[in-house]
């Protein structure tokens, strides 16, 4: 299901400065949140141009920009999870931009070398543990659940899921192919269950008993922490615990945005993704969805700060796409379904 959303400020022609009046950029974005669309429209405001937007899945978009080909109308491409940012560049859907702006808000480690795409928001994968049977666990490590005494306790998606191949992708990178197979190997035999369901699912998982940690994406958590009755009561019974810690840090993906190689509105594409890494538009661009800036010492929510200081993995997030088609084997070959 795609959804098209056309974002205009009318402007009495009276009133207009000369800085108005710029024309529009059409942006092709996978993320789907109110906080998003009030951006558009405060760019809008600031600029005068009007922002054009289509929303849909990130597959669907990206065979949308592939039909339309070099008459594709799209500016800017906004996806989650650099595996996805890595298919658009395989795809040959961006062109490389160079923004003073852009390499000076953004840390190296959360934009492409070349410029092909821009991180714009930080997700870190976290461990939630029981409050409960776990009172004393403070440091915990993603190597650690693959080690006997976590036999039977751990709850995780299926590998088919992009946050945990992603993950893997990192495993590859700091430790090797060899042993992040073993790392899966240990995980599948750890299981506490049959993957199933989302990260959510694995967070009710551990406030129901049926496992004692689960590796979710910590957004989860915070937004059922402001959520329903039901969900409420389940993260209560858990806690963050930020892994890896004492080495490398806790693994972490964005979500991100590149200019597309037929742009027809170029400038306007960079002014966009350029606003939405300023530090107005990030605090209020991560918070919509409990996510964390990519831009350091920013405002961040109550529930987050709750969650406490935490020190990311600096590895660039290209990295994780890169190694995303041997993660995927890892993980097949290691029998995580």
């Amino acid at each position: 299901m795609i959804r098209l959303l056309v974002f205009v400020l009318a402007l009495a022609a009276s009133s207009a400065s000369p800085a108005m009046a710029e024309g529009e950029v059409n942006v092709y974005s996978a993320r789907h949140y109110d906080t998003d669309d009030a951006l558009l429209r405060r760019f809008t405001e600031e600029t005068g141009i009007k922002v054009n937007i289509i929303e849909g899945k990130s597959d669907t978009l990206l065979a949308r920009i592939g039909q339309e080909g070099d008459l594709s109308p799209a500016d800017v491409f906004i996806t989650v999870d650099a595996g996805r940012l890595r298919q658009a560049e395989e795809n040959g859907i961006f062109q490389p931009t160079r923004s003073k702006q852009l390499e000076a808000q953004i840390p190296a480690s959360l934009r492409h070398p070349d410029g092909l795409w821009f991180g714009l928001t930080k997700r870190a994968r976290v461990l939630v543990v029981s409050k409960d049977r776990l009172p004393e666990l403070t440091t915990l490590n993603y190597e650690d659940l693959a080690s006997p005494e976590w036999k039977g306790r751990v709850l995780i998606r299926s590998s088919s899921n992009i946050y945990n191949q992603s993950l893997v992708a990192s495993i590859i990178e700091a430790a090797g192919p060899e042993k992040a197979e073993a790392w899966c190997r240990g995980i599948v035999g750890n299981l506490a269950r049959a993957p199933q369901g989302g990260d959510r699912d694995q967070i009710r998982g551990v406030a129901a008993g049926e496992g004692d940690v689960a590796v979710v994406n910590h957004y989860y958590l915070a937004r059922m922490i402001e959520g329903n009755e039901a969900d409420r009561e389940a993260a209560s019974k858990v806690r963050v615990v930020f892994p890896n810690q004492s080495d490398r840090g806790t693994h972490v993906n964005i979500s991100g945005a590149g200019v597309v190689k037929s742009a027809p509105n170029r400038e306007n594409a960079v002014r966009f993704i350029e606003f939405l890494a300023g530090n107005e538009a990030q605090a209020k661009f991560a918070s919509g969805n409990q996510e964390y800036p990519v831009v350091e010492g920013l405002e961040i929510t109550p529930v987050l700060e709750n969650f406490g200081p935490y020190t990311s993995d600096q590895l660039n997030a290209a990295k994780l796409g890169s190694n995303n088609k041997t993660a995927v084997r890892i993980m097949d070959r290691a029998g995580w379904r």
